[in-house]
């Protein structure tokens, strides 16, 4: 079979191996169509905390099962990859997606830009009524959902998304679908165009919030998130960057705010995010802006981040 490898930062390899064996309450499985995340851009530029060469990336996965105890060959499926002990002090409290000894697929351990991946069966998850489009998406749209969840926003609540990247523009719809009065932090006028014609929010344009979710990654935006936060409010930080942060401590202090991190997803943020999918309660077709053939992995990664591109989401589609 063939796989993508990002043997350092700037450069795949398209190189040959042998397709996985399947051992018991594992499937093997024909991946179908990878979405292109922050994190695979960040891994590939050398700025992707976590992170070790050489790695198959791709977590955004839509697969076919090949052969399975559990599914049935020829099922569309997609699959939670924060692959987790059980036994640590975060997964016996079901906090599966922050396990002390975590290893996401495609980060810590190698991933899906290969033809065939074989994967333990409880981190599968049928695509019953989903598209392979649809299926790819789920991951990020969960991590978006969980984000929103870990906030408990309420229907009318005041929400500034900072940033209208992918993870962005899901967190604002995540929060729009549970009734809250959204606006966005976004300097790109292509993105703030697509917030404002597909999503219906606007720039930002009051001096708090009850709710601020970064969504950028960005040191200088994480910081200046802060001053944004209403008394009595919080902060919730989906977006990862290296360095650390500061902030003015008697301007949080006198907010009495709480600032929470907010990692990966639950199998729970799976099941809701597929439900509203199959519900159509959210549109994946706007967010698709380009498609990447199997072949041009390796040139398309070198100017994926070129803001003249206008690049929403990108999709990478499976080998044929």
């Amino acid at each position: 079979m063939q796989q993508w490898t990002c043997t350092q930062p700037g450069n795949f390899e398209l190189q040959q191996t042998e397709i996985p064996a399947r051992a018991a309450g594992f499937s093997l499985l024909r991946i179908r169509t990878i979405g292109i995340c922050g994190t695979d851009i960040h891994a590939f530029a050398g700025n992707q905390p976590f992170f070790q060469y050489p790695r198959i990336l791709g977590h955004e996965l839509a697969a076919e099962v090949v052969e399975s105890d559990r599914f049935s060959p020829g099922e569309l499926v997609t699959i939670i990859p924060y692959f987790n002990c059980q036994t640590c002090a975060a997964c016996t409290q079901g906090k599966t997606n922050c396990c002390e000894n975590i290893q996401v697929f495609g980060v810590h351990i190698d991933g899906g830009m290969r033809e065939y991946i074989a994967v333990e069966d409880r981190y599968i998850l049928p695509g019953t009524g989903l598209t392979a489009d649809e299926l790819a998406m789920v991951e990020p749209i969960s991590i978006a959902a969980h984000g929103v969840r870990r906030g408990k926003i309420q229907a009318g609540e005041k929400v500034l998304v900072m940033g209208a990247g992918p993870i962005g523009l899901f967190t604002i719809l995540m929060a729009k679908i549970l009734g809250a009065i959204v606006e966005v932090a976004e300097p790109n006028a292509a993105r703030l165009a697509f917030c404002e014609e597909n999503l219906g929010v606007n720039s930002a344009s009051q001096a708090s919030y009850q709710t601020v979710i970064d969504a950028t990654g960005n040191k200088s935006a994480i910081e200046s998130g802060f001053t944004k936060i209403a008394h009595g409010g919080q902060y919730i930080l989906i977006g990862l960057q290296k360095e650390a942060i500061s902030f003015i401590h008697p301007e949080f202090h006198k907010r009495e705010a709480t600032l929470m991190s907010s990692r990966n997803a639950t199998i729970a943020d799976f099941q809701y995010v597929m439900e509203l999918l199959r519900t159509q309660q959210i549109p994946v077709k706007p967010f698709i802006t380009h498609r990447f053939d199997w072949t041009r992995v390796g040139d398309e990664f070198l100017s994926i981040h070129d803001p003249s591109r206008k690049i929403v989401k990108a999709i990478i589609q499976g080998n044929k």
